[in-house]
């Protein structure tokens, strides 16, 4: 096994602040659903997003990831605003080049300012760790749903970036894929890369999260350890939620 395959390219979390959301809004269809939205998320372990359909959680990974902007506020990664290899990102729906897998984690790197000279090493450390090495050369679009998601989390990492942001990373997939996956992002965390992920699955949220951060209706009802949200929520709504009867 290669030791520290995730490490993150800008290793010194000093570099780092909590990721810091201030007064951020946003509207969707004129409307503001999210209304002067404040929260800090540590730099440490694994943070999960979950709340019911239309909560707010994938919008919120949106604008964490740059891909939508607020109509106001500001949100803070680090203190320096340009550092490349920052961010990994796996969409809900699957997105791969029609090119090969190889080719695929190539041109990730090509984005990055991961050194020329190391980038073919590189792909070839994840393609091995990942087991998609006999895989390389086959186009990515061919492959089974779950060696796609695989490779769609196995791109936005082979950079090395200190936070990776995923959306229903494990939607759909079967119990073996599922779990080498929450093994690869286990392993990620320990590294020291930030993982936030939005997921529906509880027993997902339970397994892998340190901290919960649960919405409802664009707003944050309850930040908190894993542990004591699944155990005691505070709010009406969180207990609902995980009743199964606020969906």
């Amino acid at each position: 096994m290669i030791k520290n395959i995730f490490k993150p390219f800008y290793d010194n979390l000093n570099l780092f602040l909590p990721i810091r959301v201030k007064e951020v809004s946003l509207k969707l269809n004129n409307n503001f659903f999210f209304n002067k939205l404040s929260f800090d998320i540590d730099n440490n372990s694994i943070s999960s997003f979950i709340g019911p359909n239309g909560a707010g959680k994938t919008s919120c990974i949106k604008l964490l990831t740059g891909l939508i902007k607020p109509e106001s506020g500001e949100i803070i990664f680090s203190k320096n605003k340009n550092f490349p290899n920052l961010i990994g990102y796996v969409p809900q729906k699957i997105i791969l080049l029609r090119r090969s897998v190889e080719e695929n984690l190539l041109h990730a790197l090509s984005l990055s300012n991961y050194p020329s000279s190391k980038r073919r090493k590189r792909i070839k450390e994840i393609l091995k760790f990942s087991k998609l090495e006999h895989l390389a050369n086959k186009s990515a679009r061919n492959l089974s749903t779950g060696q796609q998601q695989l490779l769609s989390i196995m791109r936005a990492l082979v950079s090395r970036p200190a936070f990776l942001f995923l959306d229903e990373p494990c939607a759909n997939l079967d119990l073996q894929t599922t779990k080498f996956i929450e093994d690869i992002l286990k392993k990620a965390s320990k590294s020291g890369v930030k993982i936030i992920i939005v997921t529906h699955d509880l027993f997902q949220a339970k397994r892998l999260a340190d901290e919960i951060i649960f919405f409802c209706n664009g707003k944050i009802f309850e930040q908190t350890k894993s542990n004591i949200f699944f155990k005691k929520p505070k709010s009406i709504e969180a207990r609902k939620f995980q009743k199964g009867i606020l969906l």
